[in-house]
């Protein structure tokens, strides 16, 4: 087990996963052919000859929600010296200083990284600092440079959102000064990118936030520099509708060629708004809003520092692990306190069931989305492994009191943050492009930390030998699809079956189950949804009076914040076939990997710094992985 340090040593690193398949029939003629000599006959073969299928697909990780002093907030909250350099820097693999001058290095580099600092005064606040002649004149800036050099933290933050708030539009930063910080963003971007081996997304967060409500969304392009020129980020500024954003986003598009998407995240801060019944308007949705609906948002962020949105108590009362990490007291700004009713609206779970429901009545699903975690660090770190937390906020780094602090001095308490998450990628090369894709396919899941592998395909015609083959991937695509998939009716009496593969975190914890969560709408038109245990850890078996498994067992050293893997499973594999499977019915299906009890960040903070934990502060985590549904539609 590893011992907590803050000259960071996270593991986060690229799992080749190469997949068997069979050769392509072109390649099948020309080496049966018979060649006329030896030198024909190796330019007519194929080596490997199991290695040419299409599908082939690689593991990736990466963070696509990350903040530096270029965010509004950072800044104010003390990240001065954490630029995109030292994000990208530290994203890499390299040593940085942090804003705390803690040595910070991970141990396995990042894949990917889209640095998205908030849009809606990108990078002023470190150009006030600077003394930037061009904000000489804007009266907004005037009052901001004062208040820096007061160091009256509270009042420039209080001053920022009411600004915000307010929107006026003499309080408009300077076309100029905008296109030179989002071009400084672009260019930075494309230095770090490196093709194959370092994958640098060009993005942004557009923060509307209405009534206290979060409506955040993380806006990712596909193409490079080139293909954004010209353009400036559509941001909460310019407007608060989420319908007015894709409208950008189609307009870009339409000039540039090349794609791009948004991805909702902390809809369990919205207070019901992220997913809400009715559009913006408070019309109830129609058929294309629908489809705009579920073409610019293919996935959404369910793993975060600010909570977990896979699922919630009040919603799924009989899933014993529903309880994890949920923030559910109020919107995100602490305005208005949460109702039960809004609680539908914000969960991963049940608004994938509501999206089947809304595809019956107009036939499309606007909530047809894939499931990705991210860290959202305000620190430029994208770091979330338990035993080696960052914080949010510089001031929630590495110390003995942050735990008892509050996030950026006023908001929730430092130990109710989630040491998450990481977005995990099938794809077959580490570029921009194959990146987008896979998220925009929904090859993708969450982790809440770790970098546990899961493999999840669905099918009609899967055996049980298909599983332990060496080569199971490559019957998974052959046979069925994979996760972020459709499967469409099949001939009568065909029932589902999926394949899953889920491997633990090789410097991490062992898995206590694998799970598959199935929602469905049925006859009488109501939302139903079951947890399937199909893979335990040991010989337990499933009770079938209770329909629960035995615990796992916990082997925690509480006052040492140390546990063993004599525990759990290294790998869970299964063909498993749906019985409750109703042809006519519509479904989704999504795998949830959970790994044996572990120290929480909080308890690796209490031993280092020999603190103590009040009671009440959990010190124990399941951290755990979800992988992006499979669609079932008559």
């Amino acid at each position: 087990m590893r011992n907590i340090k803050f000259l960071l040593m996270t593991t986060i690193g690229v799992l080749p996963f190469v997949l068997s398949a069979d050769m392509t029939s072109a390649a099948k003629s020309s080496a049966s052919a018979a060649p006329e000599s030896a030198s024909e006959q190796l330019e007519t073969r194929v080596f490997p000859p199991n290695r040419i299928n299409g599908n082939r697909t690689n593991l990736y990780w990466g963070d696509v929600h990350l903040h530096t002093n270029y965010s509004p907030d950072a800044y104010i909250n003390g990240n001065t010296v954490m630029s995109l350099d030292e994000a990208y820097r530290f994203a890499r693999g390299e040593q940085v200083i942090s804003q705390s001058k803690l040595k910070a290095k991970l141990a396995r580099p990042l894949d990917f990284l889209a640095v998205t600092d908030h849009g809606e005064y990108m990078g002023v606040h470190a150009r006030l600092a600077q003394g930037d002649p061009a904000l000489d004149d804007w009266p907004v800036g005037k009052r901001w440079a004062q208040l820096l050099e007061n160091g009256n933290r509270v009042l420039y933050l209080l001053d920022l959102l009411k600004t915000l708030q307010g929107n006026n539009p003499e309080d408009e930063l300077p076309d100029g000064v905008r296109e030179s910080i989002w071009q400084n963003v672009v260019a930075t971007a494309e230095r770090y990118n490196d093709p194959g081996r370092f994958t640098a997304l060009i993005g942004y967060e557009w923060s509307a936030t209405v009534s206290g409500d979060n409506l955040h969304r993380n806006v990712l392009f596909r193409g490079n520099g080139k293909d954004l020129e010209g353009f400036i980020p559509f941001t909460g500024q310019d407007s608060r509708d989420p319908e007015e954003l894709w409208s950008a986003l189609e307009k870009y598009e339409a000039a540039s060629g090349k794609k791009v998407m948004a991805i909702p995240h902390n809809a369990n801060v919205s207070n019901g708004r992220m997913f809400a019944p009715t559009m913006s308007d408070g019309n109830a949705f129609t058929l294309d809003y629908a489809r705009r609906r579920a073409r610019w948002e293919p996935v959404v962020e369910v793993s975060q520092i600010k909570g977990d949105g896979e699922s919630h108590p009040f919603l799924s009362p009989d899933d014993e692990f529903a309880d994890f990490e949920n923030w559910d007291t109020s919107n995100l700004m602490g305005t208005v306190p949460k109702k039960p009713e809004m609680l539908q609206y914000e969960y991963a779970r049940s608004v994938l069931a509501l999206g089947l429901q809304y595809e019956r009545i107009l036939g499309a699903n606007p909530f047809k989305f894939g499931m990705i975690g991210s860290s959202d660090a305000h620190t430029g770190l994208a770091a979330v492994d338990e035993d080696n937390f960052f914080g949010k906020f510089s001031n929630g780094e590495p110390s003995g009191e942050r735990a008892f602090s509050h996030m950026a001095g006023m908001g929730p308490e430092n130990w109710r943050l989630v040491a998450s998450g990481l977005a995990a990628v099938w794809a077959p090369e580490n570029t921009r492009e194959a990146i987008f894709d896979a998220f925009e396919r929904r090859e993708v899941y969450a982790t809440t930390g770790p970098r546990i592998q899961v493999r999840f395909f669905g099918g009609w015609d899967f055996v049980k030998q298909d599983v332990v083959r060496p080569d199971y991937a490559s019957i998974g695509y052959a046979k069925g699809v994979s996760m972020g998939g459709d499967l469409l009716k099949a001939k009568k009496g065909k029932v589902p079956k999926f394949m899953v593969v889920a491997s633990k975190d090789p410097e991490g914890a062992n898995l206590d189950r694998a799970q598959i969560i199935k929602g469905w709408v049925g006859k009488d038109g109501k939302l139903h949804e079951r947890v399937y245990d199909v893979a335990l850890s040991g010989n337990r078996k499933v009770n079938k009076k209770t329909g629960k498994a035995p615990s796992v067992g916990n082997t925690i050293d509480p006052a040492n914040a140390t546990y063993t893997n004599s525990i759990g499973a290294v790998q869970l594999a299964t063909i498993w076939q749906d019985p409750d499977f109703e042809p006519e019915q519509r479904a989704f299906y999504y795998v949830r990997v959970i790994e044996i009890p572990t120290p929480r960040w909080t308890a690796y903070d209490a031993k280092y710094f020999g603190t103590k934990l009040p009671k009440g502060i959990p010190a124990i985590v399941r951290d755990r992985a979800y992988s992006s549904p499979i669609w079932y539609t008559p």
